[in-house]
């Protein structure tokens, strides 16, 4: 992973496939695999389920077209 900049609470990384692959098996783990009510999930993780599926589903759309 290489941190190329940040700018207004957005940041800009390089990430290799392996890493890519391993973030979207997370995210698909906890959103799909782990049995977490969506109180604890946003509790836990410091984010809904819903936004979490739709980094998950960004993560997946990415992997498919490298």
């Amino acid at each position: 992973m290489e941190w190329i900049e940040s700018v207004m609470g957005s940041a800009v990384m390089r990430l290799s496939r392996d890493e890519m692959v391993l973030l979207n098996n997370a995210l698909n783990e906890v959103c799909n695999g782990v049995d977490i009510g969506d109180d604890e999930f946003q509790t836990r993780l410091g984010s809904s389920r819903e936004h979490a599926r739709v980094l998950l589903s960004a993560f997946s759309d990415a992997l498919e077209r490298r």
